[in-house]
């Protein structure tokens, strides 16, 4: 039958009707979007409610410029690292994808001529042809030969599909990926040659619609969660906080009987007290923590790239270190991704694992019989055409250095694989001599074998068959593709046959990713195998990979899991393992049961099938030698597609929430120390403690600087054996808080001490208000530099892995010459004066002390344990 394609006329009626074969793109936000976006954060809105009272106290005479202007550089940097960073990393990422879809193109007839367009100018009714190495353009029927076609991209899977015409009065299931006669876009023939009719084009496909379905909204993720309570928390400490001092400074006036005569001294007093409460308050908000964030997330991002993963969406990292578990894809995750010999094994099932070592004779007939007899050819080193199987073998053979030993040119015939026959076979002359080596199905091969050749190349009789039939099994139960060669001395496959070995192919399972597996379980976070292969593979891959362990461990397929309800799958949930013979929809339904159980969810995968998934779990990691669909969904790319980087990238993120919490952990020890100090000072009768430049200077040293510090904070094994911290937990434990009272109430006790304790006044001698002043000023600054130390570990000892962190020290001997310089130059400016040797020694033994203290309290609590 002559096959017709469109002509111009129809070609423009079809896309009139049906529409371009052209895939929407929702364009990323722009660079001015985002930022706008980045200031609907909660820690970032708090910053603004003071930025304006900052703004509105200056125009009114109570504020210094420089005051609203270092909040507006806290805010801009916080928001615009962020956005700039992840921006940058989008723009990136669509020029790559730019550049791959330009090249896209497809063979079509038209007007009666076959000639090349675009992917993108295919229509619903156009003949395709299509040959090895073509992308297959849209869904359609094969109107004529037979492909094999790698749907890798759909289902994950290496096992090619035939694809042939739909015989007469034939029906075939479009959901059904394994039908034999409906082929799908973004698909690639790997054999074959035909003809397809597009039947369906653009977002109508399936890759179309799983490419629109990746773009849709995903939710917040557990540190904006964290972030959004803490905000909370601190807004609520500000109302009450700036109520109690307002009602102090009001309730000090009247006991101590110093009430304003008229109504405009009353307006000063309650515009005064505002001013000393809005300072205080503003001292109160972690200015630093967005930056901190920032810096963590385009820091770590950076050091992570060497090791070979990509933070596409910066918020990924974070939400990867609070992962309670991950749905992860088998092929080329947790296997290699590609079919190996694993081993291969004689008539008397005397096995190899290569062929080194193996008799010179024996070798020649497995070259021969599995190198001659191969559709796969080695060119430059690597291994081109064939299928799967094919190039396993091939490679294999590359693998033992004997590639250079195939000799093709003394083939007389050879016979493609045979689907009846269930083999392939090819004829060679040796010695004068026409010898035939079959290759296929052991159970068809080994019926016919009367002979087999041993270890030694000697040809014996093979007489039992049962134990061969017993080591196949076995194989067959560990997930191996089998696969038989013999041979024959005539120039056809038929009659009885000499069997030369038997071979066992699989994907491998990585060795890496049996010990990174059992890292992220010994971290707490379940890890569930999600994989279109059958069942009984499936399982063979979950055992060796140390994800079926226990009998309370579940493996199901997608039939069962389809038969479950929600309430039925929740329950299951915390034991299951494995899911085989996956669909796109049962993935996208396994995140969604998992957040309504309110686990943070991971998931990976390559595939166009992965990709809905990928998008709505909190983190998507995509591998990438997978589809450009997939990366685009997923928050982090594997370049090596590694289960081990998703390990580290679990870890980065785990340093991550570690750092902003010890971050936290010093600057709350600040905030409240500084809160404490200038709201009791005055009701002990000193009008200012701390000036507003001081606050002001404290405010920037501490949040800006000890960003860097916390932010260069190494990674930790001891992080990886830690469970997974919920994604609703409050950020601030008991713990940190039990911390921050208790060096906070120090500070403050030992800065008051200086003004109000005569002990402790006396040994600075007989000197002014102002030197006591500065004295105080040193001593706060210098109790929570020595402070950050306790606030990097939980351990007893603060030194601990302060080798790993350079900027550590460099940032907390930059804030001890800092305040040396504010205190001995700052002059009237910092209402300052130098102190003498004696006097600085004083203040940095009171400073010291806040180190042992918190020694003990770490010892009293948890004897030193980790958190």
């Amino acid at each position: 039958m002559k096959l017709e394609g469109l002509s111009s006329k129809q070609v423009e009626e079809s896309r009139r009707e049906h529409g371009s074969n052209a895939l929407t793109q929702i364009p990323p936000d722009p660079l001015w979007k985002k930022i706008l976006e980045g200031f609907k954060d909660p820690m970032i809105m708090i910053l603004m409610v003071a930025l304006v009272i900052q703004v509105v106290l200056f125009f009114m005479g109570q504020a210094e410029w420089f005051e609203p202007v270092g909040i507006l550089i806290a805010i801009l940097i916080a928001n615009g690292v962020a956005s700039i960073s992840e921006s940058k990393q989008e723009g990136k990422a669509s020029a790559l994808k730019a550049e791959e879809e330009a090249k896209e193109t497809a063979k079509v007839i038209r007007d009666g001529a076959l000639m090349e367009i675009h992917v993108n100018d295919v229509v619903v009714g156009d003949l395709v042809y299509l040959q090895a190495g073509d992308k297959i353009p849209a869904d359609g029927t094969v109107e004529e030969g037979h492909l094999k076609v790698d749907q890798a991209a759909l289902n994950g899977e290496t096992e090619e599909a035939d694809k042939i015409p739909l015989p007469e009065n034939g029906t075939y299931d479009t959901k059904d990926l394994l039908n034999s006669y409906y082929a799908y876009r973004g698909t690639v023939v790997c054999g074959g040659e035909g003809y397809l009719r597009v039947r369906v084009v653009g977002d109508s496909t399936l890759f179309g619609a799983l490419a629109l379905e990746v773009q849709e909204e995903t939710r917040e993720t557990p540190l904006q969660v964290k972030l959004g309570k803490l905000a909370k928390q601190i807004s609520t400490f500000g109302y009450i906080g700036a109520i109690t001092i307002i009602a102090a400074v009001l309730l000090k006036t009247l006991i101590s009987g110093a009430v304003p005569d008229d109504v405009y001294g009353w307006i000063r007093l309650i515009m005064d007290a505002i001013t000393v409460a809005v300072t205080v308050i503003v001292c109160a908000v972690p200015e630093g923590l967005p930056m901190l964030t920032s810096i963590l997330l385009s820091f770590q991002s950076m050091k992570m790239a060497k090791d070979n993963v990509l933070v596409r969406k910066i918020n990924g990292l974070e939400t990867a270190g609070s992962l309670s578990i991950l749905f992860s894809d088998k092929t080329g995750t947790i296997t290699e991704g590609k079919l190996s010999v694993v081993e291969l094994a004689t008539g008397n099932v005397t096995k190899f694992s290569k062929l080194s070592g193996i008799n010179p004779s024996l070798r020649y007939d497995i070259v021969t019989g599995i190198g001659v007899n191969n559709s796969a050819t080695v060119s430059q080193g690597s291994v081109i055409g064939g299928n799967s199987t094919d190039r396993a073998l091939m490679s294999f053979l590359m693998d033992s250095q004997v590639a250079d030993s195939i000799r093709r040119d003394d083939v007389k015939n050879f016979n493609a694989f045979d689907s009846n026959k269930k083999c392939s076979s090819v004829t060679i002359t040796r010695n004068g001599q026409s010898v035939t080596y079959i290759k296929g199905a052991p159970e068809k091969i080994i019926e016919r074998c009367t002979h087999y050749v041993d270890e030694n190349g000697e040809t014996k009789e093979l007489t039992e068959k049962n134990y061969l039939t017993s080591y196949i099994d076995a194989q067959a139960g560990r997930s191996m593709r089998l696969l038989a060669v013999a041979k024959v001395n005539r120039a056809t496959d038929e009659g009885d046959l000499t069997l030369v070995c038997v071979l066992s192919i699989r994907d491998n399972v990585r060795k890496e990713a049996v010990d990174a597996i059992r890292e992220v379980r010994n971290a707490g976070i379940q890890v569930v195998m999600v994989t279109g292969d059958r069942k009984e593979t499936a399982v063979a891959i979950a055992k060796e990979a140390g994800l079926l362990t226990d009998q309370d461990d579940v493996a199901l397929t997608s039939a069962e899991l389809a038969e479950k309800s929600d309430d039925e799958l929740k329950k299951i949930l915390p034991h299951l393992r494995v899911v085989s013979r996956a669909l796109p929809t049962d993935k996208s339904r396994l995140v969604r049961i998992a957040q309504e159980l309110d686990y943070v969810v991971g998931m990976t995968g390559d595939g166009v099938n992965d990709s809905p998934a990928l998008k709505k779990a909190d983190v998507g990691f995509a591998m990438g030698s997978g589809t450009e669909v997939a990366k685009e969904a997923g928050d982090i790319t594997i370049l090596d597609d590694n289960f081990s980087s998703i390990e580290k990238a679990i870890l980065y993120g785990r340093t991550m929430f570690k750092s902003i919490r010890k971050f936290l952990i010093f600057q709350l020890t600040v905030n409240v120390a500084a809160v404490l100090t200038c709201f009791i000072g005055p009701l002990l009768g000193a009008n200012v403690v701390l000036s507003v430049i001081q606050l002001l200077l404290i405010n920037l040293a501490m949040d800006t600087l000890a960003a860097i510090a916390f932010g260069s904070e190494p990674a930790l094994r001891e992080y990886m054996r830690e469970k997974p911290i919920p994604r609703n937990e409050s950020i601030i434990t008991k713990e940190m808080l039990t911390q921050v009272l208790v060096s906070a109430v120090y500070i403050t006790f030992i800065c008051l001490s200086i003004l109000f304790f005569p002990p402790i006044r006396d040994l600075f001698g007989d000197v002014d208000n102002t030197y006591l002043r500065s004295a105080l000023f040193a001593t706060f600054m210098m109790a929570i530099t020595f402070n950050g130390f306790n606030a990097r570990t939980s351990h007893i000892n603060p030194f601990e892995h302060l080798g790993r962190n350079k900027n550590f020290w460099l940032v907390m001997l930059s804030i001890f010459l800092m305040q040396f310089v504010f205190v001995t130059f700052g002059g009237e400016v910092l209402d300052a004066e130098p102190l003498s040797l004696q006097a600085w020694l004083i203040c940095i033994v009171m400073s010291f002390l806040v180190i042992p203290i918190d020694m003990i309290r770490k010892a009293i609590m948890h004897g030193g344990k980790k958190e």
